[in-house]
């Protein structure tokens, strides 16, 4: 088994269930998860 295989893994496309952006909640902190244009990954507070 690999380091990868360790951990969950999830589809960013389906975190955000088809849109662009999903919110994602840490110990009552609000984090936005966005896919770029370019197709990239982006975690905000």
């Amino acid at each position: 088994m690999t380091a990868f295989e360790e951990h969950p893994v999830y589809d960013a496309k389906d975190l955000t269930k088809g849109d662009t952006q999903a919110r994602i909640v840490l110990d009552g902190q609000v984090y936005t998860l966005r896919i770029t244009k370019a197709n990239k990954l982006i975690l905000t507070k």
